[in-house]
């Protein structure tokens, strides 16, 4: 008899809703940094959108499993989700919904987890791998987003340094150019 999990996980996060939605949901750029997918293509059109499929690959240390899902309740740059279209392993059904609710000075991100598992002596330890998954999925999320906001900082400075050393070797040049002829 199949066993149902349901939870959802809520973080803030000092970004824009339409940066963590192609973040979240575009699964070229959701593998990059979500270490809970090993791989994650399209199947076909290579377009967000409702009734898109793509392929995830779990990592090894999830069994390696993969699956495809489809996805459905899509309204960027708010809210998107994907629901698995086949069972796989142990599991019956999954699905993510994600939402992105602006609130000042970033976006309240909640990440819902639906699924439902073949064996009751499974659900246990299923659930304990889902509710990792999604945990980590947040936190790496708002890490990218940190990393991508020192980097810019970093090349901010970097270029500021640069033109600080320019402008120092014109005023070099400069006074040497305007200076006293050597008698």
């Amino acid at each position: 008899m199949p066993q149902s999990i349901n939870f959802k996980d809520t973080i803030i996060i000092r970004a824009r809703p339409d940066t963590l939605f192609r973040l979240a949901l575009d699964p070229r750029r959701r593998a990059k940094w979500d270490p809970s997918y090993a791989q994650a293509n399209y199947v076909g059109d290579e377009k967000l959108g409702n009734g898109t499929l793509v392929r995830f690959k779990l990592p090894r240390r999830l069994l390696g499993l993969a699956f495809t899902a489809k996805y459905r309740n899509f309204q960027a740059p708010t809210r998107g989700a994907w629901e698995s279209v086949k069972p796989f392993g142990p599991v019956e059904k999954l699905a993510q919904g994600w939402n992105f609710k602006p609130i000042p000075g970033g976006t309240e991100v909640t990440l819902s987890t639906d699924a439902s598992v073949r064996y009751g002596f499974v659900a246990k330890p299923v659930e304990r791998v889902l509710r990792q998954m999604s945990g980590q999925a947040l936190l790496e999320l708002q890490r990218q987003v940190d990393k991508q906001g020192a980097q810019l900082m970093e090349d901010t400075a970097r270029e500021y340094q640069q033109k600080q050393r320019d402008e120092q070797k014109a005023a070099k040049k400069a006074g040497k150019a305007s200076g006293k002829p050597k008698s």
